[in-house]
């Protein structure tokens, strides 16, 4: 359940973030859109991500790992096709997104779990 929640929060930071500072991106919602897409990208990342790893497996043994950046890409591009309010033009900017969605995900589980004691 935290992983969802966690997932949720890095996409709408990560895409809020990537449309205030990155160029080529935008978003022309509000922020209850934002949500919604956060919620959808969370959605995907935590139920559709774990089935294309697997499937991917190999492509990422051959690679070292670095399909998984490709994957990840390709989740913030689908996620940028479905929803007209998210803009993101070239390459560039996506992957800058992707990036900057996949720090604060990393980094939002290890702040959560310093304010508790053990």
């Amino acid at each position: 359940m935290w992983g969802l929640i966690f997932k949720i929060i890095s996409g709408v930071a990560g895409l809020w973030l990537a449309a205030q500072f990155v160029p080529g991106v935008m978003f022309t919602g509000t922020w209850k859109d934002l949500l919604i897409v956060g919620l959808v990208l969370g959605v995907i990342n935590v139920f559709i991500k774990p089935i294309l790893k697997v499937i991917t497996l190999p492509l990422r043994i051959l690679t070292l790992g670095l399909f998984s950046l490709i994957l990840n890409i390709a989740i913030v591009w689908v996620v940028d096709i479905i929803f007209p309010e998210l803009i993101i033009t070239g390459i560039m900017p996506l992957i800058w997104t992707t990036l900057i969605i996949w720090i604060i995900g990393f980094i939002l589980p290890g702040v959560s779990r310093r304010g508790k004691s053990v």
